[in-house]
Order: structure tokens, then C-alpha cells, then sequence
């Protein structure tokens, strides 16, 4: 049996009651409370995650822009010095690779933050197509990174740092900077629904980080949150996990992330011409937010139905903390993906009820 991997934070989830499980290879938190109380404290308050599972990958040299731009779906000649862009690397057929974020540090030096399960696939995948002046280098065991995310973020953060946290706008980052006494990068790109903040530091500075955050925010109600809530959180605000929205089988346009796909910009890159083709003609699926009509919870790999006709699957679903309905997200034929459209859900034995509903389930109200 492989031992399970740990990241520099796990002696201290214990402290804290922590509940551990295997996630793709890694002995992470599900909960430390309970996930609805974690869910709540993110949406009202704030709440700190360790991601430091994720995967962080260097890009450097003359050719890396070129190189990016061949195996990105996005344009990341648009990225500034300081700027963060969501993507997705694809096959040459459209499925996808992984669904990333670039960090642009400077002129040929970028920093590519990819999925836990995929680091070693994501790092082949790069490396089997570097050509010319382009180094990649697989950094995630150099890193830790910490999110602290909700509506008092950048409230508790501030008190531990003497950089402007309101200079860091929504997919920005400012690095070399100071939190606690560590030296950090910050930025603000979120995977909750909610403002906040990523802190990437040295795994050493880890722990220091993460109780001086959980004591800075003891009296606003900040609390540790584990993958449930983390989960429960991006599925309301219909952001997609890898391995469910997104796959080798699914492509960004079928996933409703055609905004990360650039296929005016003149480079090529993989899987551009079925991607092309998906976003001016249709794609075959279409990712659609259902809500149950029947009782019952619609879940990962349920098959989806109208009449006897097999129409698709539920990628994820649950029931909302926020909202106290039972919803779910679904990979459909295009033709059945209709707002208003019933459909139903096979929960176990019995084909349940459900009605095709607008996406995403929760927005953040606006200041």
C-alpha cells in the first residue's frame, strides 16, 4: 500500500480536530468541525485552508511565452508583470489536461499552480513538448500554500502585514512581501465564491503562518476549514474541480469554461481546432445546474434521464449549506440542457425528479 503523501501542516491538524482522509494520494483534513459550521464561517466570516497540496511549476527563459501560449487555451501574452490567469492546458482531441492558474512574475519567469492529483501528468506533459530557451521545473515540494477566504479576509490578513492588501486586486499578486514576519506571495484569486487571499511560503514558514492567521482571526470567528466545506463552497459557486467537471473526456467548452478558451488569439495550441469548432457550432454536452423536485441528493456518477433516454450525469451535487436545497451540477446533451427541463435523477433504485436550473447556485453579494 503507498504511503499516503503530508503536507509540512499535518501535525498540527490534530491540535486544531482535525478529520483526515485520503484525497488523491494525500492525508488531508475533511473536516476540523462540522462542514455545514466551516461552510457558514467562510460565507459570513473568513475561514484558512491548507492547499498545500497544490502543485507549483516554474516557466522561465526567452521561449516561455511562446511555449505557454502552445499549450495554454487562454492568451498569456494579456498577462502583466503581477497579474494571475485561469486556463486550462487540452489534449490535441479537446479533453482536458488540467484546469491551472499562471502567475506572471516578470518577462520569462511564471509560475503555473496545478491540481494536486495531476502534478506529475501536468509536469510530463510540459516537459514532452519544451522546445528551444524554456525550463520547467517542478517546485510544489519547495512551497506550501495557505487561502484564507470569506468576507473578513482581508481584515484579519491586514493585521499581520504591513503591505496595502487592497493594492492586491482579483486575480493580482504581489511577491517578496511580509506576512508574520515570512517572507510570502499574496494574491487574490479565490476558489469559494468569496474574496480572499492564496499565501504561498517556504513549507517551514508554514505553521508559523497558519497559527498566527487562526490567532489573528480568533475573535472574528475565523476558523481551519477541511476539503468538505472547500467542496460544498466552490460547487455553489459553480466552479469546477478536475476529475468531475473537468476530464480528459470533457473539454472547457462542455464544462462552461469557454471564458479560458481563446481560440481568436493567433497562436496554436492543443486542441484548438476542436475547441474552435465546440464554441461556434455547440459542443454535444453542456454542464447545467439541476435542483431536485423528488427528495433525495443527486451525486457524483448518477446517471441522468428523460423518459427512458440516458441524457448524461451528475458531475457533483449535495445539498447546499446555503441555499437548504438539494442541487447538483450535470454533464447533459446539449438538445436537453434547457433551462426549465425535467429531467430525473437515477438515486439508487429509483428514478427521482430534478429540473435544469441557472448557474451559479450563489453569488456574493456586492458591497
Amino acid at each position: 500500500m503507498t504511503e499516503l503523501k503530508r503536507t509540512p501542516l499535518f501535525e498540527v491538524y490534530e491540535k486544531y480536530g482535525g478529520k483526515t482522509i485520503d484525497f488523491g494520494g494525500w492525508d488531508l483534513p475533511v473536516q476540523f468541525q462540522s462542514i455545514k459550521e466551516e461552510h457558514e464561517a467562510v460565507r459570513t466570516r473568513a475561514g484558512l485552508f491548507d492547499v498545500s497540496h497544490m502543485g507549483e511549476i516554474e516557466v522561465k527563459g526567452a521561449g516561455s511565452l511562446a511555449f505557454l501560449q502552445k499549450m495554454m487555451t487562454n492568451d498569456v501574452s494579456l498577462l502583466k508583470d503581477g497579474g494571475a490567469q485561469y486556463t486550462a492546458m487540452c489534449y490535441e482531441n479537446g479533453g482536458t489536461v488540467d484546469d491551472l492558474l499562471i502567475y506572471k512574475k516578470a518577462d520569462h519567469d511564471y509560475l503555473l499552480v496545478v491540481n494536486a492529483a495531476n502534478i506529475e501528468k501536468d509536469f510530463d506533459w510540459l516537459k514532452d513538448h519544451v522546445s528551444g530557451d524554456v525550463q520547467v521545473v517542478n517546485r510544489s515540494n519547495e512551497v506550501s500554500q495557505l487561502a484564507l477566504q470569506g468576507p473578513l479576509a482581508q481584515e484579519v490578513l491586514q493585521t499581520l502585514t504591513s503591505t496595502n492588501l487592497s493594492e492586491i486586486r482579483p486575480f493580482t499578486f504581489k511577491d517578496q512581501i511580509e506576512v508574520s514576519g515570512k517572507t510570502v506571495l499574496v494574491s487574490r484569486t479565490g476558489y469559494t465564491g468569496e474574496d480572499g487571499f492564496e499565501i504561498y511560503c517556504s513549507p517551514e514558514d508554514a505553521v508559523v503562518l497558519w497559527d498566527a492567521i487562526l490567532t489573528a482571526g480568533k475573535d472574528e470567528g475565523v476558523l481551519p476549514i477541511g476539503l468538505g466545506a472547500r467542496d460544498t463552497l466552490r460547487f455553489e459557486a459553480n466552479l469546477a474541480l478536475y476529475g468531475q467537471e473537468l476530464s480528459k473526456d470533457i473539454t472547457p467548452i462542455e464544462a462552461g469554461i469557454g471564458f479560458a478558451v481563446k481560440t481568436n488569439k493567433e497562436a496554436d495550441f492543443f486542441g484548438k481546432s476542436v475547441l474552435k469548432q465546440q464554441k461556434e457550432e455547440g459542443a454535444p454536452r453542456k454542464l447545467v445546474g439541476i435542483e431536485m423536485i423528488d427528495k433525495g441528493i443527486p451525486r457524483h456518477g448518477y446517471e441522468v434521464f428523460v423518459s427512458d433516454e440516458l441524457i448524461g450525469e451528475v458531475t457533483t451535487g449535495t445539498q447546499s449549506p446555503t441555499l437548504k436545497k438539494n442541487i447538483g451540477l450535470a454533464l447533459l446533451k446539449t438538445e436537453q440542457a434547457v433551462l426549465g427541463n425535467e429531467v430525473e435523477v437515477q438515486v439508487r433504485k429509483k428514478r427521482l425528479k430534478a429540473v435544469v436550473v441557472s448557474t451559479p447556485f450563489y453569488k456574493r453579494p456586492k458591497n
